[in-house]
């Protein structure tokens, strides 16, 4: 492994006391709720935080120990911010050629390699532009050019998407895999989306209360969730199919509608509470509808996850409110709905 961490922080009452492991070429995701202290991993890596103990190491080189702290600026990596952090004063090339600047590189081949990732990441055209100029999007594709145009040895992605919207968010977490595919260093990203973690990720790493309390690829995960926190992060369905324009075919069979265009392998992820419940078939013609059975219902905090069998396996969580009206229980056959816009697809 490329990069070791055992990071100890102690924040209030809150000891953070992680430990984790990436390999060059890996992605690892660092999942957990508000206040679980992943924040904390990410500033102690990129330098911003000294830690309380422990020892973080990339290759040979020793970056904090107990008697050794690397500042950030003497480390080799590279950071990526939920709202990318562009300098407002300065043009897109010169936010994205800053770090090597920094780094001694003279101004003109600074430029000339930060031109060359604006391309890369589909700015061609964008240098002379100022932050504000630009849209979501786009200011972070110019964050991800800046991040990496210093060849870094450690990527560190702090919830890259979540200040996109939906469609832009496609588009933009598509764009990052394919980049991340690429990256020769080590990668950690912290999110609280489980579908960018299953999206980006090659392993998960979840973190409540300061502690690793659950390792392992996104199926691994996903199969056997270990707390409460873990079941409603994983929760979703994730389906595999071929995309064929707006519908993927499933492996197991089934079919479903899709609100963006999709070809080829695929899979496709639905979130427990989008899909809805009916006794009946419901009126109109919605796309995507399928009927099911009720094999298992488990109180999950204000709500009741329903778990289902049929063309297309799902899970819903419904009020209990609801619940009871619909005098649900297993063995019960309903009609299960899910909106196309609904529907999150991304490459397999």
């Amino acid at each position: 492994m490329s990069l070791r961490a055992h990071v100890v922080v102690r924040r209030g009452a809150l000891l953070v006391d992680v430990e984790l492991a990436v390999a060059d070429g890996e992605v690892l995701a660092v999942l957990g709720p508000n206040g679980a202290g992943k924040s904390t991993v990410l500033r102690v890596l990129a330098g911003l935080l000294a830690p309380d103990g422990g020892r973080v190491t990339v290759g040979d080189d020793v970056w904090d120990a107990e008697d050794r702290h690397v500042p950030a600026h003497e480390r080799s990596l590279g950071m990526v911010f939920q709202d990318h952090l562009l300098f407002p004063h300065l043009s897109t090339t010169d936010n994205v050629a800053f770090g090597l600047r920094t780094r001694g590189v003279r101004k003109a081949e600074a430029r000339t390699a930060a031109a060359r990732w604006l391309a890369r990441v589909g700015l061609d055209g964008f240098g002379d532009r100022r932050p504000t100029q630009l849209s979501g999007g786009q200011a972070q594709r110019a964050a991800l050019a800046r991040a990496l145009v210093v060849d870094p040895r450690l990527l560190l992605l702090d919830e890259p998407l979540s200040a996109l919207d939906a469609r832009t968010r496609l588009t933009v977490r598509a764009e990052l895999r394919r980049h991340l595919a690429e990256f020769a260093g080590c990668t950690v990203l912290v999110s609280h989306d489980p579908v960018d973690a299953m999206a980006l990720a090659d392993r998960v790493l979840v973190v409540e209360d300061g502690r690793v309390v659950q390792e392992g690829t996104p199926a691994e995960v996903a199969r056997m969730p270990r707390t409460d926190y873990v079941a409603r992060l994983v929760g979703l369905s994730l389906l595999p199919g071929v995309g064929r324009g707006r519908s993927v075919e499933l492996d197991c069979g089934g079919a479903v509608a899709v609100a963006e265009d999709a070809q080829g392998p695929v899979f496709v992820a639905v979130r427990p509470g989008t899909v809805a419940l009916y006794l009946a078939r419901p009126d109109g013609s919605p796309r995507n509808v399928w009927p099911a059975t009720l094999v298992a219902a488990t109180p999950h905090g204000s709500t009741v996850r329903c778990d289902l069998d049929g063309e297309v396996p799902l899970t819903a969580d419904v009020t209990a409110t609801a619940f009871a009206e619909l005098g649900l229980q297993p063995g019960t056959r309903v009609w299960a709905s899910v909106k196309a816009s609904e529907v999150a697809v991304y490459p397999r």
